[in-house]
């Protein structure tokens, strides 16, 4: 039993030497939108839908690191404020639906993301701005 503790440790430090991608590239173009509608996304999106991560401690230890820049570069390809400005009309609608869609199910922000940062929590207010605002299009 020693030796499986002993060897879990050592396999436990020695993945800590894997190299993870936690880069934010520089934002092609800031997102324009309301100050009420910025400020709740800022809180409760931009951690994985721009180039503004905010990467916590625990982005630094494997395998925890894996997941989380996964997760990140998943939710950019899927959803960048960072790059907004840059998607045509086709893809800025489709954008709005996916936000009317996930915002008012309640699929988002993840509960995975909420239970470390109860501030990216969504209110009634929150939702109904951002419903508002993808709705305005």
């Amino acid at each position: 039993m020693r030796w499986t503790a002993l060897a879990g440790l050592a396999a436990f430090v020695l993945i800590q030497w894997i190299p993870v991608e936690r880069a934010n590239p520089p934002v092609e173009s800031p997102l324009v939108a309301p100050a009420d509608v910025e400020a709740v996304l800022r809180r409760s999106c931009y951690d994985c839908h721009s180039h503004e991560t905010r990467w916590p401690w625990y982005s630094r230890v494997a395998p925890v690191s894996w997941w989380l820049a996964d997760h990140v570069a998943e939710a950019r390809e899927d959803l960048n404020f960072s790059a907004w400005p840059a998607f045509d009309l086709e893809a800025q609608q489709h954008a709005f639906e996916d936000i009317r869609e996930q915002v008012s199910e309640g699929e988002m922000p993840l509960t995975s993301y909420t239970l470390l940062h109860p501030r990216a929590r969504l209110s009634a207010t929150d939702r109904e701005t951002l419903l508002r605002w993808a709705g305005a299009r």
